[in-house]
């Protein structure tokens, strides 16, 4: 006589030992067969998109021991696998607890099919697990932006007395950067809605595009976030992008000599100070004229010149000067605890400034080597060629 067929459905993303359990116990009722949601109904579903794809968890799905076979689900919504049921024609179907709906139950009974509900029972030995709980554990790998100059340029009520570059680097998640301490971390945040783990191969200008649009809402007029910040953790290396009177850059250039990223990785550390204080306001008494912003994008013009040719004692100083035109429009990015902070550590550095709006947050030094107790950057490379 030939074994029962039965039939299980679900995501199956960050796939770990709860689902392999399920798996186990459900094959001991027959040949298990397996519906596996797509990319786009989890989508929908859940609102973020998939750890692994769809063709990955059909991969890894048919690998396992106790699945007879598997298919991608075509239909949509909590009842997206009716047509794979069709396809396999079970006998059974067996749910976990978490997935006991009364459309599932009638559905069965109108198919003359089994119905089971089984508990979620770890394997002995193991500690229980679920995707819910795994995704809180997980640290995010996106990106972080370090703004290197050019800083508020990318705001049109600043680059419209004088047109310039902003010129940042993608850092490498090496360590979870705090809140408010100018790493971008509110559009990292708002990124993480769509992709909350790491960004997907697609074009990074696209993609700082999208996260711009969808942190900064149609009609928004007041505390738009700069294009710089979206472009800063979506395109890897080192990128330079023209602002002239317009929230987004006309331009973008990108540099991805691995020589240079070396370098600058060996030349640049930073030193965490404080969280910006709440009620922190940068832009009180704010002095943008055209002799400052114009200040401020000679001395990104510099910085980008001397970076390309390696030139250390340039560099800093057209950092220096990046800065102070940045502290000469906006005097609350620093404060006398900012600057008590920065005199310990003049006699190392040969150049300095604070990232983001200032206010806190990071020290971050240019310097012959890194200072010892500091963190170290590390420049996202190109992963993939477009």
């Amino acid at each position: 006589m030939a074994n029962k067929k039965v039939f299980v459905s679900g995501c199956y993303d960050m796939l770990h030992s709860g689902h392999i359990a399920f798996f186990k116990e459900a094959a001991q009722y027959g040949d298990l067969y397996v519906g596996i949601g797509s990319d786009s109904t989890i989508l929908d579903l859940k609102k973020h998109m998939t750890i692994c794809s769809e063709r990955e968890r059909l991969y890894m799905v048919k690998s396992i021991r106790y699945v007879t076979d598997a298919c991608i689900n075509r239909g949509s919504g909590i009842m997206d696998f009716i047509d794979s049921m069709e396809r396999f024609s079970p006998d059974i179907f067996i749910v976990n607890e978490d997935g006991d709906t009364e459309d599932k139950r009638e559905l069965c009974r109108k198919k003359g099919i089994e119905y089971i509900v089984l508990r979620r029972e770890p394997e002995s030995g193991l500690k229980a697990r679920s995707s819910t709980m795994i995704r809180t554990q997980v640290r995010s790998q996106l990106p972080f932006r370090l703004d290197l100059a050019g800083t508020w340029i990318d705001q049109p009520y600043v680059s419209m007395y004088h047109p310039g570059w902003a010129i940042t680097v993608s850092l490498e998640p090496t360590e979870e950067f705090p809140a408010r301490c100018g790493m971008s971390t509110s559009t990292r945040n708002a990124m993480r809605k769509i992709w909350p783990y790491h960004l997907p191969d697609y074009n990074p200008e696209m993609m700082a595009k999208l996260a711009f649009c969808f942190e900064n809402e149609p009609g928004k007029r007041e505390m738009v976030s700069g294009a710089q910040d979206a472009i800063g953790i979506c395109m890897p290396g080192l990128n330079r992008h023209w602002y002239n009177n317009n929230f987004w850059p006309e331009k973008i250039e990108s540099c991805h000599d691995e020589k240079i990223l070396s370098w600058l990785e060996d030349h640049l550390c930073m030193l965490l100070m404080w969280p910006r204080p709440d009620g922190t306001d940068v832009v009180k008494d704010s002095d943008i004229t055209p002799e400052n912003v114009r200040a401020l994008a000679d001395a990104a013009d510099g910085c980008w010149d001397a970076i390309m040719r390696m030139d250390l004692n340039d560099f800093a100083r057209y950092f220096r000067a990046s800065f102070e035109a940045q502290v000469r429009m906006f005097p609350h990015m620093v404060n006398p605890e900012i600057e008590n902070f920065i005199s310990h550590y003049k006699d190392r550095a040969l150049a300095w400034k604070l990232p983001g709006a200032g206010g806190g947050g990071y020290l971050v030094v240019l310097c012959d080597k890194p200072i010892e107790g500091s963190t170290r950057i590390k420049i996202r490379r190109r992963e993939f060629q477009q």
